[in-house]
């Protein structure tokens, strides 16, 4: 029994216990000394074919139960890191998850940071980023090469009923990996090749519209607009509204505390006209310069106490069990590249969509 750096693993040590052997004692039946058996045990030597079949017949175990090949890792890939991602960590350190997947022709990894990486649970990864490359290029270890390739839809966008696609989208065989981010970013990744979808609801100050006029902006290519939603967007109270808080003029009131959301956003721009046609200054409301970067991260924020008012729409409020006080009615798109549209998870996609169940689901969110 020759000592052996191969990768060759057992599971002897638990299969002694459980018939209640000693080392010696499973050594005598197998016809070897008790110190060849340790090596075996500790994994130091590999046995004989006939050494091997004797401690199964002595351990009442299958071969193959006993003695196994380690699984070698997958070989890392090459994958374009998505515009604005960093893997946060210093490279050497330790590997950071990433998703990974396909649109069109390109390999995209997604580092999970922050709030990304959870949700209502902590989000699945399909690999770790390893290095970081020139040219925005990451190198990805994959935890299931297969996975890379199995049927996904990519979206990007602010919507908080991403959660109800995700189940209708999974109970179909189809993965969603979604991206936090504003609407006018959504635009912006969607003409980069960044995803299959962008979820948006911009409005056009010049034509009263919402959402046409930025497409044809930002987006070189022919899309086609599917219509989500219509939310209410608002302010998002403490339940009770404790602070009394009756409109957007009350903002500039000494000691509330808003939270916002990033530039680029509808809710942004929303509460930026508000702000204007109440004759408010941006710099007379406290926490007007903290930003979050989703709606249910506002509402967490005035959920947990942290500020006394964020700018969002009510399904946020609802879901986190707060007041709502409306300000608009807004159209929420989905914003689909017309080359994707015979894409088989975008088909999935669009057929959930036609579903009323789903339309229930959105219309309880408020």
């Amino acid at each position: 029994m020759p000592r052996t750096n191969s990768s060759l693993q057992n599971n002897l040590k638990r299969a002694r216990a459980r018939v209640g052997l000693t080392q010696g004692e499973l050594a005598g039946q197998a016809g070897i000394s008790r110190q060849a058996y340790s090596s075996l045990e500790s994994g130091s030597a590999n046995p004989s074919t006939e050494v091997a079949l004797r401690l199964a017949r002595a351990l009442r175990e299958r071969v193959e139960s006993l003695f196994y090949l380690s699984e070698q890792p997958p070989a890392a890939v090459d994958a374009e890191l998505l515009a604005g991602s960093s893997p946060g960590r210093p490279l050497g350190g330790p590997a950071q998850r990433a998703r990974l997947f396909r649109v069109g022709q390109k390999l995209l990894a997604r580092p999970l940071n922050g709030a990304e990486n959870t949700r209502h649970a902590v989000v699945a990864a399909e690999g770790l980023v390893l290095s970081q490359g020139r040219e925005g290029r990451v190198t990805v270890q994959p935890f299931d090469p297969e996975e890379i390739d199995s049927p996904t839809l990519a979206m990007l966008g602010c919507d908080p009923a991403v959660g109800l696609l995700e189940t209708g989208l999974r109970s179909r065989g189809v993965a969603l990996v979604a991206g936090e981010e504003s609407s006018h970013q959504a635009l912006v990744g969607l003409a980069r090749g960044e995803a299959h979808v962008a979820g948006c609801h911009l409005l056009d100050d010049a034509t009263g519209t919402y959402n046409d006029a930025w497409v044809r902006q930002l987006v070189p290519f022919p899309c086609v607009l599917v219509t989500f939603a219509s939310w209410q967007q608002g302010l998002i109270l403490a339940y009770g509204n404790p602070k009394q808080l009756g409109g957007v003029s009350d903002l500039a009131n000494p000691g509330i505390r808003l939270v916002n959301r990033q530039a680029g956003s509808g809710s942004r721009a929303l509460l930026d006209r508000a702000l204007a046609g109440a004759g408010i200054p941006t710099e007379a409301v406290l926490g007007y310069e903290r930003e979050e970067w989703g709606h249910l991260a506002v509402a967490a924020a005035v959920a947990s106490g942290n500020a006394d008012v964020g700018i969002g729409v009510k399904a946020a409020a609802v879901a986190m069990g707060l007041d709502f006080l409306p300000l608009e009615e807004e159209r929420y798109d989905l914003v689909i590249p017309e080359h994707f549209l015979s894409h088989g998870p975008v088909q999935v996609l669009l057929d959930l969509l036609r579903r009323p169940v789903l339309h229930r689901q959105v219309e309880s969110l408020g």
